[in-house]
């Protein structure tokens, strides 16, 4: 392995877990990240003009891609997957606060992992 290998596994290890943190662990809780001023995530999709429905569905695509990037970690044939379905959904995070007028800096965390995923999509082609 060389030096590019590892640096994809590390951008794998905080794109899966920063994940999984935000919609397993801090769903409920107000972050200064969160579109308008929404207290938890099922606010922030509700601020947006989105159901809960569709909450459930973007988390399960979050959270399965999400464990899908970390185990590409051993299982390599997962990762354009993984990355490239990450990619689209925060490029779609990133819509969303352009289209509510959200100031800049909330849609930073997702410009920053969209650059990520592209990165390890990019090296894993």
């Amino acid at each position: 392995m060389d030096i590019i290998d590892y640096i994809i596994i590390i951008l794998k290890v905080i794109v899966g877990i920063s994940i999984l943190n935000v919609w397993l662990l801090q769903s409920k809780k107000a972050t200064k990240w969160r579109g308008g001023d929404a207290q938890n995530i099922f606010e922030e999709f509700e601020y947006y003009g989105l159901s809960k429905s569709f909450c459930y569905v973007v988390g399960f695509l979050k959270v399965s891609l999400a464990l899908m990037l970390l185990i590409s970690i051993k299982f390599e044939e997962l990762t354009l997957v993984a990355s490239a379905g990450l990619a689209a959904l925060l490029l779609g995070s990133i819509i969303m606060h352009l289209k509510v007028k959200d100031e800049l800096y909330k849609s930073f965390p997702a410009f920053l992992f969209v650059i990520m995923n592209v990165a390890i999509a990019y090296f894993t082609i």
